[in-house]
């Protein structure tokens, strides 16, 4: 690993930490390099800005301020490279559009020469993405989960037969290639799974949701977890 990036993995780790913070012996064992390069760059994330606090003693170690602002964003070009794979690689995923514009957003901050660096590796990845459902429905369903109100969905099932159904949103999953809508069915009174590109027209109604939980569901699929951003 490049000093760069490990400067940017430290941060992170620091970060994650939280109000613990983690010694030098462990972001030694982690990064599989001495501590005292470790404090080397420890030293060299201070002076770039970043808000670290020291605690000496037994159970001491390193942290970031809780609250305090970071230095601006800093990726290296494969990591910038990554998160527009990942973004085009899956334009039907939930909230896709605001990845999207994310993504924008970071490589519109870095420095020029990462940015180069990046445009020119991203030449080197293609993707080969599948059509996704209409904007207008993928809108309805989002805006449906995050406000947690009941959306009208048209549904083609698989057998051909077509309904009009009142769902209370409960989850967005992605198993075997396809995404589904998780939720609560009341035409059917149980908790139920719709394939999202089966899905011919959405609206989001006034009524809130009951309050049913992802607990609800029951066992995820294989393989399958929250994309809830946290490494372990």
């Amino acid at each position: 690993m490049k000093r760069a990036e490990r400067l940017h993995a430290l941060s992170e780790m620091l970060r994650r930490s939280g109000s613990r913070g983690t010694s030098a012996e462990r972001l030694a064992r982690e990064f599989e390099v001495s501590v005292r390069t470790i404090k080397r760059d420890l030293t060299a994330l201070e002076r770039s800005g970043a808000p670290l606090w020291s605690r000496p003693g037994p159970g001491g170690g390193y942290g970031l301020a809780a609250g305090a602002s970071l230095p601006p964003v800093s990726l290296s070009p494969a990591q910038a490279v990554a998160l527009l794979a990942a973004v085009a690689a899956s334009p039907d995923a939930p909230y896709a559009d605001l990845a999207a514009a994310g993504v924008r957003k970071i490589l519109d901050v870095l420095d020029p020469r990462t940015r180069a660096r990046a445009d020119e590796l991203a030449h080197r990845v293609w993707v080969d993405a599948s059509p996704t459902p209409s904007r207008a429905i993928r809108s309805a369903l989002e805006e449906g989960m995050a406000e947690q109100r009941v959306v009208r969905i048209r549904y083609t099932a698989g057998d051909g037969s077509t309904t009009t159904r009142d769902v209370e949103p409960v989850l967005f999953a992605s198993t075997n290639g396809q995404w589904y809508l998780v939720g609560w069915c009341r035409l059917r009174d149980a908790m139920r799974w719709f394939t999202v590109s089966r899905v011919e027209r959405a609206g989001v109604t006034a009524t809130a949701c009951s309050g049913h939980t992802v607990d609800e569901v029951g066992e995820p699929p294989a393989n399958a977890r929250p994309v809830h951003g946290r490494s372990g």
